[in-house]
C-alpha cells in the first residue's frame, strides 16, 4: 500500500529534539517501509529540509507548532496527493478534516495520550472520529480503557500495541560497548563509587521529580553511597527555568548526596546516562499513558521503581523487573520501595537482567512494526463509512475551529489511586520472557 503517516505538530521526525511519539515513529519506520511505500508528514525544523527521501522513506515537513496552522497545511497536502491508507499519530481532531478531502482513503489512528478527553475534543466530533477510523491503536491498555469508557462504540476498533526500544543502542553498563562510557561519565562527575539513581524526563510537576528528591534525605541515612542524576529540561530541548525547576533546584541543593543535573541530553546520547546508572526511578504523578523511559531502562538492564499511574504498571512484574509505588504523591512511599530494592543487590541484579530479557524479547521495534502491519493488513479488508467530501480547505479549518471543545474534564479522568491489574495474556508473556 501507499501509506501516509502524519505526525503531531509539536516536534519533528527524525527526533532531533526528542519526543516519545517521534522516537516511536523513527523506531518502526525501517521495518514498515519493507512492506509498504511510506511517506512521513511532519513539522518543519531548521536543521531538516522541507522534503527529502532517506533509505526509501519520503519525508515532507510543513509549518506547525500551532495545531490550526499545521491542520491547514496537512489538509492541503492530503488534498493534493493520493494514498491507500493514512495513519494519524495522537491527533483525533485531524481525522474528520482529512476524511473530507480524502473520502476514499482508509484512516487509522495511533493514540499515545488521553486526546479523547472532553477538554481535547467535543463529544459529537469524537463519536464521528470513532465511526470514521478503521482502527485505533493505543500504546497501553490504560489509554484503550479511557477511550472505551468514554466511547463504548470504539470497542471493536481498539488494539493495544506496546511501544519498543532499540536494545542494540540501549545497553547495560557492563556491556563491552558501554563499560568505558559508564566509567568515563561517572568519573567525570565524581560519582564513580556511588550507587546512581537516575531520573529521565521533563522537569514538570506531573513528572514529579520533586517527590524523588524529597525521599532522598531519609534514604541517604540508610545508604551512604547514593548519587542522583537528573536528565531533562522543562520541555524537551528547551532549557530555561520555571517556578517548578527553581523549586526542584532548591530541594536538590539541600541533599546530603551528589546531584548531577544534565539538562537536555540529545536523543542519540541519552543511552549513555542509562548505562551509567544503577537504579531507574519514574515519579509520574499524572495518569501517564505509559512512559517510554521504562523500555529504555529495561534495555539498559536497570531495576525500575515506577508509579501506579496510568499505563506505567503494565510493563512491571513486581519483584521481577521492578516495583510499583502505590501512593506516588507521598515521598515516603518512594523511600520504602527504593529501600526495598537498594537493600538487596541480588534482587537488583535479577531485576535488571529480567528487564533486559523483556526488552530484547517483547519490546524490540521489529515487534511493534509487525503488530502494526497486522492491523494495516486487517484494515485493507475494512469497508469505509460514507462521508460527504468538502473541497475547500478554508471551510474545513473553519469547521474544526468551531468545534473547539468546551466540556469540563470528567472526574473519572483525574489522577486517582488505581489497582494494578495485569491481564492474563500479558502476564504469561512476561513470565515466558523472563524464564526463557
Amino acid at each position: 500500500m501507499n501509506i501516509l503517516m502524519i505526525c503531531t505538530e509539536k516536534l519533528p521526525v527524525p527526533p532531533v529534539l526528542g519526543g516519545a511519539i517521534q522516537t516511536y515513529i523513527a523506531g518502526i519506520l525501517p521495518h514498515l517501509h519493507r512492506a509498504h511505500r511510506i511517506t512521513v508528514l511532519g513539522v518543519q525544523h531548521e536543521t531538516l529540509p522541507n522534503e527529502e527521501t532517506i533509505d526509501g522513506i519520503h519525508y515532507v515537513r510543513v509549518p506547525g507548532g500551532i495545531f490550526d496552522i499545521y491542520l491547514e497545511h496537512v489538509v492541503q497536502y492530503v488534498q493534493a496527493h493520493s494514498f491507500d491508507l493514512i495513519h494519524i499519530f495522537n491527533r483525533p481532531r485531524l481525522v474528520l478534516p482529512i476524511r473530507q478531502v480524502a473520502p476514499h482513503t482508509k484512516i487509522t489512528l495511533s493514540m499515545h495520550n488521553d486526546m479523547f478527553q472532553p477538554t481535547k475534543i467535543n463529544r459529537e466530533e469524537a463519536e464521528e472520529v470513532v465511526k470514521q477510523v478503521c482502527a485505533i491503536v493505543t500504546i497501553s491498555d490504560y489509554i484503550g480503557q479511557v477511550i472505551r469508557d468514554l466511547y463504548p462504540e470504539a470497542e471493536g476498533k481498539l488494539r493495544t500495541i506496546y511501544s519498543g526500544v532499540d536494545s542494540d543502542r540501549f545497553l547495560p553498563g557492563n556491556h563491552p560497548n558501554m563499560a568505558p562510557i559508564r566509567k568515563k561519565l561517572r568519573q567525570a562527575h565524581g560519582i564513580d563509587q556511588k550507587t546512581v539513581i537516575l531520573f529521565a524526563g521533563r522537569l514538570s510537576p506531573n513528572k514529579g521529580v520533586d517527590k524523588l528528591i524529597q525521599a532522598l534525605p531519609e534514604l541517604a541515612k540508610r545508604f551512604n553511597d547514593l548519587a542522583l542524576v537528573i536528565v531533562g529540561s522543562k520541555w524537551f530541548s528547551e532549557e530555561g527555568t520555571t517556578d517548578y525547576i527553581a523549586y526542584v533546584r532548591s530541594l536538590a541543593k539541600r541533599l546530603p548526596i551528589p546531584v548531577v543535573a544534565t539538562g537536555f541530553v540529545p536523543p542519540n546520547e541519552i543511552q549513555h546516562w542509562f548505562a551509567a546508572a544503577d537504579l531507574f526511578v519514574c515519579t509520574s504523578q499524572w495518569q501517564e499513558p505509559l512512559a517510554r523511559v521504562h523500555y529504555e531502562a529495561m534495555a539498559a538492564g536497570l531495576p525500575i521503581v515506577t508509579t501506579a499511574r496510568g499505563g506505567n504498571p503494565e510493563v512491571i512484574v513486581p519483584n521481577e523487573n521492578g516495583v510499583v509505588v502505590e501512593r506516588p504523591e507521598d515521598p515516603q512511599d518512594f523511600v520504602e520501595k527504593m529501600a526495598y530494592v537498594l537493600s538487596n543487590r541480588t534482587l537488583m541484579k535479577k531485576m535488571g537482567e529480567n528487564g533486559r530479557k523483556l526488552a530484547t524479547s517483547l519490546y524490540r521495534w521489529e515487534r511493534v512494526a509487525s503488530d502494526l502491519l497486522r492491523v494495516w493488513q486487517h484494515v485493507e479488508q475494512t469497508e469505509l463509512s460514507p462521508i460527504q467530501a468538502t473541497v475547500s480547505v478554508e471551510e474545513i479549518v473553519e469547521q474544526v475551529v468551531e468545534k473547539q471543545p468546551t466540556e469540563p474534564v470528567l472526574p473519572s479522568l483525574q489522577p486517582i489511586e488505581e489497582e494494578i491489574v495485569l491481564n492474563k495474556k500479558r502476564k504469561k508473556a512476561f513470565v515466558w520472557a523472563i524464564t526463557t
